[in-house]
C-alpha cells in the first residue's frame, strides 16, 4: 500500500492556512484585550455617571426627557427633569425653539449635546425608551409603584377614557401609559413634569428591586436590555444597568430647568433663569453634594429660612425659588428685623460645616457663623425646625454675594 505524500503545493497550502488561522487568532485576541472600556473610561475621568433619559411617544416626539447624575462610591442620586418646552437659540437648528425639536429634527446624539450645552457637564450617555417598549418593560417589571394623589376619571377629546386609582399603586403598563397621557384642562405645567419625573423614578426604584433580573444576564436580561435603547455595546450596556440598578433609589434628589415663559412665533418657550447661569450652578451644586466626602447630602433634604434684610421688595422670596429649585426645602421667606444688614450671613442650626460651606457656594457666600445653643435654657426660642438660616445683605445682587473691594 503507498503511502500519501503532500506534493509541495500542498505543504505549502496547508502552510498559509495554518498561518492565516494564528494571525486572525491574534487579531481576536488583541481586540478583546484591548477592547475600549466605556464605563470605566468615563469614571476614571469623572467619578459620576450622567445619563440621558428620554421616553419617545413611538413617532419621534419626545414625551419626557431628564438627566440621571449617579455617584457609584455612595449610590446616590439625582434626576434633573428637562422640560420640552426649555427654549434657547440651539446651533444645531439655527434658530429659536424648543428643546425637543432638537430631538425631533437631528436625533439623539445632537439632543445630548444641547443639553450637555445646557446643564454646563458632559453626558456621554442615554437611554431611549419608547412608548410601546416602556409599557411592556413594566409589564416584565411587574408594574411601577408611582404614588398617585388623587384618582383620575375623565373622558380625552377622542372619546378615550382614562382611570386612574389614588395612593401608592403598582401601575401595570397601560396604567402606566395612562399615567404619562391623560390631560386636565388648566392643569399646572410643573405638576405635568412631575408625574414625568415619577414614572423614571419608578423606573429606578424598580430596577434597584428586580436586580436579579439584570444581574443574572439570561433570557430575561437580554429581553429587558433590547426595550431600552443605549449608545454602548451590549457588555456595557449590561454594566451600566447593573450600576444603576444599585442605586439608592429613595433618596434620589429631583431638580429641574426653570425660567420664565415668553411667547416666541406662537409658542410658550420656558427661558431658564439668569441665561441659563442658574441651572448649570444647581446641576454643579449636586454633583458636588453628591461627592461630599459624608455622604449628607441624600440622606435627607435640608430646610432653610430666608431673611431680608434689606429695603428691595421679593429679594425673600425671589432667592428662596433659587433655594427651591436646587433641591433645598424652604420653610419661609420673611423680612429680617432689620433692613439694613451690610453683609449676607448664613447661620448654622445644625453644626455641619461642610453642607453649610455648600449652601454658601451656592449663593458665593463666606460668611457662615454657627449657632450657640444653650442647653439648659428649655423655654428659649429655637430654629430647630430649619437647618440654616439665611439673612441677605445689601451685598447680595439677587443671585450672588458680591465679593467686598
Amino acid at each position: 500500500m503507498k503511502k500519501f505524500k503532500f506534493r509541495d503545493e500542498q505543504k505549502g497550502a496547508i502552510f498559509l492556512v495554518i498561518m492565516f488561522l494564528i494571525i486572525v487568532s491574534v487579531i481576536i485576541f488583541m481586540a478583546v484585550s484591548l477592547r475600549t472600556d466605556a464605563i470605566g473610561e468615563r469614571l476614571a475621568d469623572d467619578q459620576v455617571i450622567r445619563v440621558l433619559t428620554v421616553m419617545d411617544d413611538g413617532d419621534n416626539n419626545v414625551i419626557f426627557s431628564n438627566v440621571l447624575i449617579y455617584y457609584p462610591v455612595s449610590k446616590k442620586a439625582a434626576i434633573v427633569n428637562i422640560p420640552g418646552n426649555t427654549g434657547s437659540i440651539y446651533q444645531s437648528l439655527g434658530r429659536v425653539d424648543r428643546i425637543d425639536e432638537v430631538y425631533r429634527e437631528k436625533g439623539i446624539e445632537t439632543y445630548r449635546r444641547e443639553i450637555s450645552k445646557l446643564l454646563g457637564c458632559t453626558v456621554p450617555f442615554h437611554m431611549v425608551f419608547k412608548l410601546d417598549d416602556f409599557i411592556y418593560l413594566t409589564d416584565i417589571l411587574n408594574g411601577l409603584r408611582i404614588f398617585n394623589p388623587s384618582p383620575v376619571d375623565i373622558v380625552s377629546e377622542a372619546g378615550e377614557r382614562w382611570l386612574l386609582p389614588s395612593g401608592a399603586v403598582n401601575f401595570d403598563g397601560d396604567k402606566i401609559s395612562t399615567y404619562l397621557k391623560y390631560h386636565i384642562e388648566d392643569e399646572n405645567p410643573s405638576d405635568v413634569q412631575e408625574r414625568y419625573q415619577n414614572v423614571i423614578a419608578a423606573f429606578f426604584s424598580t430596577l434597584h428591586d428586580k436586580r436579579s433580573y439584570i444581574t443574572m444576564k439570561n433570557a430575561m436580561s437580554k429581553k429587558i436590555l433590547k426595550l431600552i435603547h443605549m449608545n454602548l455595546d451590549n457588555r456595557d450596556s449590561f454594566r451600566l444597568l447593573e450600576m444603576i440598578s444599585e442605586m439608592d433609589a429613595e433618596t434620589v434628589v429631583r431638580q429641574t430647568v426653570t425660567g420664565r415663559i415668553r411667547i416666541v412665533d406662537s409658542q410658550k418657550l420656558l427661558f431658564p433663569l439668569n441665561n441659563g447661569e442658574f441651572i448649570k450652578e444647581a446641576v454643579k451644586q449636586s454633583t458636588n453634594m453628591l461627592l461630599s466626602t459624608g455622604g449628607t447630602y441624600a440622606s435627607r433634604v435640608y430646610v432653610l429660612e430666608i431673611k431680608n434684610g434689606t429695603s428691595i421688595q421679593g429679594l425673600a422670596h425671589n432667592t428662596s425659588i433659587l433655594f427651591q429649585n436646587a433641591s433645598y426645602d424652604v420653610l419661609s421667606a420673611m423680612n429680617a428685623d432689620s433692613n439694613d444688614y451690610e453683609k449676607t450671613v448664613i447661620i448654622d442650626h445644625i453644626g455641619n460645616k461642610e453642607i453649610a460651606a455648600m449652601v454658601g457656594d451656592f449663593i458665593h457666600c463666606k460668611n457662615i457663623v454657627e449657632e450657640e445653643v444653650d442647653l439648659s435654657n428649655t423655654e428659649r426660642e429655637t430654629s430647630a425646625d430649619v437647618d440654616f438660616t439665611i439673612i441677605l445683605g445689601k451685598d447680595f445682587d439677587g443671585r450672588y454675594v458680591r465679593a467686598s473691594k
